[in-house]
């Protein structure tokens, strides 16, 4: 099979992988609502095009953060990249590479954040979560700033782990001689064994600190001078306290729908937060971005760049670095497609009067 659309990697991985891994990597939290809408909110949204417009050269190129990038599609952080593929977290960061895109890499890969960064041509950003122990977590900055990596992108979504049914029910474990790398200095790096339900929700029970507040955004920015980007909100009034406390950017996003079942789909919320923010910092959005057409759509309602998850985890388990520069290159070519179908030959003329 090769595969037409990105849709198509997902029954490859589903093909491909154990059924545990796989689970991990497509569940939602609880009735799953919020992770379908994520999606099929998109195909609400319809794109009035522009006609007798030149397009005989269209680009995707624009920057985030002031690093130029080939299109405005960003590798989204996820975890534990070798369920799906042996090389993990550096398969990725080549096919990032290749697409000169960019790659924000988690906290809970399964790779060094440090090879992570010496394999890469382009910028690495890096997921943070806050750990309770904030000295494991000073440490892990000192090494993500040391290492290379052009910004923090902190997760505020996850003061608990919501509740993934299909981990509960699989009694999700990660494999022998696979760990959260990053976090194997300070004793942190084995989800806890034997545990009745998912071994992530174990792991982070005791680790995950509840009490995170918008001062740790000060904290942050006292203990690095890397930008940072909050990642997690879905709300106007949130979004402008985090740039209040310094934020360089926000990622509109429900966690993949992983958290709260029912929270809204990030589209639908994008442009409030946009307004809200007016200018004062960059906005990215994640989460269902399936279709060049969606990414059209979210420039068009005023995210500087959209991150990608899922489909790039699809790609990596049907054929490793290259299903993943597959998926990018795939969204590359319907983006193009879709710009020039819209009237719009750069990025800057995706405006507000496509989308409705």
């Amino acid at each position: 099979m090769d595969p037409l659309n990105v849709l198509e990697f997902e029954d490859l991985a589903r093909e491909r992988m154990e059924s545990s891994g796989f689970d991990y990597f497509a569940s939602g939290a609880e009735n799953e609502i919020t992770l379908g809408e994520n999606q099929s909110a998109y195909d609400r949204l319809r794109l009035f095009y522009r006609v007798l417009v030149d397009v005989s050269h269209c680009s995707p190129a624009t920057e985030v953060l002031g690093t130029p990038i080939s299109l405005p599609i960003l590798v989204a952080p996820t975890a534990f990249h070798k369920l799906a593929c042996p090389e993990g977290e550096l398969a990725t960061v080549r096919a990032a590479s290749t697409a000169g895109s960019l790659m924000i890499l988690s906290t809970l890969s399964n790779t060094p954040v440090e090879e992570v960064v010496a394999e890469s041509d382009v910028p690495v950003w890096f997921q943070l979560y806050v750990y309770r122990d904030r000295e494991a977590t000073r440490a892990l900055v000192a090494r993500i700033e040391a290492a290379g990596c052009r910004a923090l992108v902190l997760t505020v979504d996850a003061p608990l782990l919501g509740r993934r049914e299909r981990d509960m029910r699989n009694r999700f474990q990660l494999p022998p001689g696979m760990f959260i790398e990053n976090m194997l200095s300070e004793g942190l790096g084995n989800l806890p064994a034997g545990s009745e339900g998912s071994g992530l929700a174990a792991y982070f029970a005791p680790l995950l600190d509840p009490s995170l507040s918008y001062k740790d955004i000060d904290w942050l920015r006292s203990i690095t001078d890397l930008p940072i980007l909050v990642k997690g909100i879905v709300r106007a009034d949130d979004a402008v306290q985090a740039v209040e406390h310094g934020a360089a950017g926000i990622v509109v996003s429900n966690h993949g729908g992983r958290q709260l079942d029912t929270a809204p789909a990030t589209i639908d919320v994008l442009e409030e937060v946009v307004e809200a923010v007016d200018g004062r910092a960059e906005i990215l959005i994640d989460g269902g971005v399936r279709r060049g057409t969606d990414v059209v759509k979210a420039l068009g309602l005023g995210a500087k760049a959209v991150l990608v998850g899922r489909p790039i985890l699809w790609g990596l388990a049907a054929a490793g670095q290259e299903g993943a520069e597959k998926v990018l290159e795939i969204f590359r070519q319907e983006l193009d497609l879709a710009m020039a179908l819209c009237g719009c030959p750069t990025v800057a003329d995706i405006r507000r009067d496509l989308v409705r």
